[in-house]
């Protein structure tokens, strides 16, 4: 593995990002269901304040959230559209509301990351002929909703194996796919850059000072398998009497119910004062530093998930799920271990071993192709090569 600081990669990546925009300014439309959390949320996030710093026009259109102020912030324009709510009935109001803001922005490519804005943003450019990019985030279901994520000019998958997997499924040329990895911004998850007011405020808050703690981040649903750390805590606690589990992340209207069975399986193992919920925080790189594990027991692809990347970034440890023919980031006894899905026993081991064997500079372990920087530049190279692609067929 190459080291993320490599000097030659960045002054690579700064001139051939300078060289993409010499021509004119590009302007880019993101959108997405709402912006509340999550990793394709922050990855919007994120591209919309790169795109703004690299000269491009940044929109961003979806139901709104709790992130929205953070695109105007960065410079870019966002524009509430509920293109969440999946009611039939409505969707042709939608696609008519969507056309008129499209025609409105005059973007120079459209870029869909879920399925319903992506079929309200397919019938709403069929009369535009906008340059239309989709990225695929995760391993959904095969059928005919789902193929609309293949429909895009240039499909972005967010690794080797979804490109597979995609591939497969809906039996279209890989010259039409492009793998771009989810990176992290190692700015901001830099463990020599700390608030430490905060991270002394949350362990005094939590009982944190001498305790072991085991921390896991993503939003509230079952994906995550929040309930195998749980039985996982409560076994290891026979070995390690001070451990301390956090679970970071906020629930949704729809998954109150699931987090209420969490909440009982908490009390049921007897762990109120040992698992704590903690909802949003906005301080996640301390969090991922002041741990001494972190977990992403997710049951799919949990080892190239964001949270693998930034708890790496802060040097903290990562026991992650797997799955087949993925390039792990994790590798066992380097940066962390690889997780059986859904196995306590053998979360619970890797705890133990991971507690009696620590491991230090995990930071020097990410890959290049998985920073931020090089997210943003193959997406920028997709985009030109797409817009380009089009203006060629144009001319023809």
């Amino acid at each position: 593995m190459c080291e993320f600081s490599d000097e030659d990669f960045f002054l690579q990546t700064i001139l051939i990002l300078r060289k993409l925009m010499e021509s004119r300014e590009i302007t880019v439309v993101q959108l997405l269901p709402e912006l509340n959390e999550g990793g394709v949320e922050r990855g919007v996030v994120e591209l919309n304040r790169e795109f703004v710093l690299n000269g491009m026009s940044s929109h961003v259109i979806s139901k709104g959230g709790r992130l929205e102020k953070q695109i105007q912030i960065d410079g870019g324009c966002h524009h509430t559209l509920n293109i969440c709510d999946k009611n039939p009935f409505t969707f042709p109001l939608r696609v008519q509301q969507l056309r008129k803001l499209i025609k409105s922005l005059n973007p120079d490519i459209i870029h869909s990351r879920s399925r319903y804005p992506a079929w309200v943003a397919w019938f709403a450019n069929k009369s535009l002929g906008i340059p239309f990019v989709t990225t695929v985030h995760g391993m959904n279901s095969i059928n005919f909703y789902s193929r609309i994520m293949t429909k895009g000019d240039k499909v972005i998958c967010v690794s080797e194996v979804i490109r597979k997997y995609i591939c497969k499924a809906y039996s279209i040329s890989p010259e039409n796919m492009v793998v771009i990895q989810r990176g992290a911004d190692m700015q901001l998850f830099n463990p020599n850059e700390l608030n430490y007011d905060f991270i002394h405020n949350f362990k005094k808050r939590f009982g944190l000072d001498d305790r072991f703690v085991v921390t896991s981040v993503g939003r509230i649903t079952w994906l995550k398998d929040y309930e195998s750390l749980i039985k996982a805590i409560s076994i290891c606690r026979s070995k390690i009497p001070n451990l301390t589990g956090l679970i970071i992340g906020g629930v949704r209207h729809d998954k109150t119910e699931y987090f209420e069975s969490l909440k009982q399986l908490v009390k049921d193992k007897g762990l109120q004062d040992c698992v704590h919920f903690v909802g949003n925080q906005k301080n996640v790189a301390e969090i991922y530093k002041l741990s001494d594990i972190v977990v992403n027991a997710s049951l799919k692809m949990g080892n190239v998930g964001r949270t693998v990347i930034e708890a790496l970034a802060m040097n903290t440890p990562v026991l992650a799920t797997s799955f087949k023919d993925l390039d792990n980031i994790i590798k066992d006894g380097e940066n962390g271990y690889i997780l059986k899905t859904q196995d306590v026993g053998d979360l619970c081991e890797k705890i133990i071993l991971l507690k009696q064997n620590p491991i230090n500079n995990t930071r020097s372990t990410i890959p290049i192709n998985f920073t931020l920087d090089a997210m943003v530049r193959d997406t920028i190279m997709t985009y030109k090569s797409v817009i380009e692609n089009s203006l060629r067929k144009l001319g023809e």
